[in-house]
């Protein structure tokens, strides 16, 4: 086949596919699309309230936000409305899900399971060479059950003051940690930044790190986390109040690291620690890094249930997020400062230069600084590997 025929062909699918969307839309048109997400964020919120208002005036969808607590509610509530034999007009047309809760609606067959999300328009502008995460949540294969909308990766944040040379590695962090005792802790899990922490040691230390692409129950659980708790048992009498106490939270490590009482701390927004900066939290001289092997990333996504009552209205929704323009706002750390899930390169010239002017925070690195990355373990090592570290250390407070 030669490449004239070939690039004919190509163009021949994305209008085809163009073309499909557009009937859909058609068919959307009037629907309610009731999404679920979580609710604990103003900035969000705000952007979600955006995103509604731009879907309605194009497409004519209302898209009504259901605030969540835990996603895991709406998840029970897809479950029993499966369980209650309710397979059409279900409460739940579109879902904010990832890791875990992505592996529990696939493994009891909750989802819309027509590869969907890879239809989409938008999807188009994606590259999963360059970011896997988009079609492996948590090392499980999404099927095209789920569409991208954003992504996170694990950061530290130092201030220099104290640290002039940053640990890059988990064994250069130990190092540290020993020469400066009570500078450095981590939020206590099961707290989410606690646990990524957690996961991001054990990968750095971990001779095989292709087990925890597996479920943890086909392994030797014990010989796996062997190597972190070697680490942690290192450097735990060295840590703030001696590893005996722990942050609740994300919130209170960095209120430590405002306070000048922690030198180094983490988080799994690159923009977290300016938007610290930018709020009081932290002084202007806190600055971030990841480890030279990378950090752990992954992407979050939305996904449509198998009973959606406005399965056509929540794939316009989808395809809007995935879009240039929704990606560019919700990258604006004024506005939300998510990363995108977009390749740059994909992207046309001016999408490209709106990415690029894109006001980025003092602490905030750089997408060039951010290309190595660690692919999340597999959901069900969350667990293990929390059960393993309380019982191991929280009996000591």
């Amino acid at each position: 086949m030669t490449l004239i025929m070939a690039f004919g062909l190509a163009l021949t699918g994305v209008s085809a596919q163009a073309a499909d969307f557009d009937l859909m839309a058609k068919k959307a048109r009037g629907q309610t699309v009731y999404f679920n997400a979580w609710g604990g964020s103003p900035q969000i919120n705000s952007y979600i309230v955006w995103a509604g208002s731009q879907i309605k005036a194009r497409y004519g969808v209302t898209l009504v936000h259901v605030k969540l607590t835990e996603t895991a509610d709406a998840v029970a509530r897809i479950l029993a409305e499966k369980s209650a034999g309710k397979t059409r007009d279900g409460s739940v047309d579109l879902i904010w899900v990832n890791g875990e809760n992505f592996a529990s609606l696939k493994r009891q067959g909750l989802l819309r399971s027509d590869s969907w999300a890879f239809a989409l328009p938008s999807f188009s502008y994606t590259d999963a060479d360059a970011l896997p995460g988009i079609i492996s949540d948590f090392a499980n294969p999404t099927d095209g059950l789920e569409s991208p909308w954003g992504r996170a990766q694990l950061v530290f944040g130092y201030d220099t003051q104290f640290v002039s040379n940053p640990p890059r590695s988990a064994e250069e962090l130990a190092n540290w940690i020993e020469k400066n005792p009570g500078r450095f802790t981590f939020p206590q899990p099961p707290d989410f930044t606690g646990t990524s922490f957690l996961k991001q040691i054990l990968l750095e230390v971990s001779p095989d790190k292709a087990i925890f692409a597996a479920p943890a129950r086909e392994a030797d659980t014990k010989a796996a986390l062997a190597p972190l708790f070697a680490w942690l048992d290192r450097v735990r009498p060295h840590l703030w109040r001696g590893g005996v106490n722990y942050p609740p939270n994300y919130t209170a490590m960095v209120q430590l690291l405002g306070d000048g009482e922690l030198a180094i701390a983490m988080a799994f927004n690159p923009a977290e620690f300016s938007n610290g900066i930018s709020q009081g939290i932290l002084p202007d001289s806190v600055r971030t890094y990841i480890h030279d092997s990378g950090t752990l990333a992954n992407v979050h996504f939305v996904a449509i249930p198998f009973n959606a009552a406005a399965a056509d209205g929540a794939q316009v929704v989808a395809n809007f997020l995935l879009s240039p323009e929704a990606q560019i706002r919700k990258a604006n750390p004024d506005i939300w400062g998510d990363p995108t899930v977009l390749s740059i390169p994909k992207l046309d010239a001016e999408d490209a230069a709106a990415f690029a002017a894109l006001p980025r925070g003092r602490a905030t690195l750089g997408p060039a600084d951010l290309n190595r990355t660690l692919p999340e373990p597999h959901p069900s090592w969350v667990g293990v590997i929390e059960r393993a570290w309380m019982a191991r250390y929280s009996g000591n407070e």
